[in-house]
């Protein structure tokens, strides 16, 4: 039977063995004990495997990825003030790249419907020559030039919605009109990026569209955005494949945020962007797993957010309903931009 896949594996544990740090290896054994526990036998675990050097050159700079490289069995090397490694980090962030690489081929070969790669270190910080925030290879960006190379898919479509903007994803297809970067997160906040008045570069203005959010926005919030906003460029824009830079630190107890979103506020984004799957590229949707810093949180929001991948909605008739209240003030300041690009429902 086609069912939802995961990528799942012990070596992502390896990096950074810290359990005082926030992204720590705690956040995939609390994701993975829930997996245990509350569907078992019920999602398809793909193996991963390695990227190789050629295709991280998709997105990163060849002395980038030799830098990375080097820090292999040794026992700390600080990349960036936030970024550090441990022996085996690059073996991981080969394998969350490559794992997510896999999983697009068991989607584009029918053995999966959709998939969420449940891997650590993140990845929509890095850049194309250095690494930032936590991540070392930019695993969602290397997916979408992946399916492209691999797979002749034209046109992606990345949705970010961790609480911190993705400069590397945006900075990956500043240029591009093939994969259309969108992203709702805390601002001004780290990295400092993703202001609404950034577009996209001359010859793909409008390939991107940030929202920027103050602090205290709900489940309510989040979905009237995606109703109002994403959804409607993103049937203008049809593509062949939706990815999900999938952060949970806008969960409402996050220690590194300041967003109100529930576990069923995640699970109605997912439904919607399910709905949209659906309606523009034969459900073609997978979930890369980026921030997301209390425990029970994460994995509470990654059960829901299971569940809805698994189907049927777990959601009730209203909780699927549109929001019907009147335009956040930030839906009319991003189309006040964005309707240059665009048309608006």
């Amino acid at each position: 039977m086609v069912t939802t896949g995961i990528i799942q594996d012990p070596i992502f544990m390896e990096h950074m063995r810290d359990f005082h740090h926030v992204e720590s290896p705690r956040r995939l054994e609390v994701i993975y004990d829930m997996i245990n526990t509350d569907f078992p036998g019920r999602l398809k675990t793909i193996p991963p495997r390695p990227a190789t050097p050629e295709e991280l050159a998709y997105i990163h700079k060849p002395d980038y990825i030799n830098r990375v490289a080097s820090t292999a069995g040794r026992e700390y090397v600080s990349l960036d003030p936030d970024t550090q490694t441990s022996p085996r980090s690059y073996e991981a962030a080969v394998l969350a790249a490559g794992g997510l690489f896999t999983l697009v081929d068991a989607l584009l070969t029918g053995e999966i419907k959709n998939g969420f790669a449940l891997t650590r270190p993140p990845g929509h910080h890095a850049e194309a020559n250095r690494a930032m925030g936590f991540c070392l290879f930019n695993n969602v960006a290397l997916a979408a030039e992946y399916t492209r190379h691999k797979h002749g898919l034209e046109k992606i479509l990345i949705i970010d919605w961790d609480l911190h903007h993705g400069n590397g994803s945006q900075h990956s297809f500043w240029d591009s009109r093939n994969v259309l970067y969108f992203s709702t997160h805390q601002y001004p906040y780290y990295p400092g990026t993703g202001a609404a008045g950034e577009v996209g570069g001359s010859k793909a203005q409008g390939y991107t569209v940030n929202v920027p959010l103050s602090s205290g926005y709900q489940d309510d919030d989040f979905v009237q955005i995606f109703e109002r906003i994403l959804l409607p460029i993103g049937r203008q824009f049809k593509p062949d494949l939706i990815l999900i830079s999938a952060g949970f630190d806008t969960y409402y107890l996050d220690p590194l945020g300041a967003m109100q979103v529930t576990p069923k506020g995640f699970a109605r984004m997912t439904r919607r962007l399910l709905d949209l799957a659906e309606e523009v590229c034969h459900g073609r949707l997978l979930l890369a797993l980026e921030g997301g810093y209390h425990l029970e949180g994460l994995s509470l929001s990654t059960s829901a957010v299971l569940q809805e991948l698994l189907g049927p909605s777990a959601l009730s008739k209203k909780e699927q309903e549109q929001d019907s209240r009147s335009d956040l003030s930030v839906v009319q300041k991003v189309w006040s931009i964005q309707k240059n690009y665009w048309k608006r429902d």
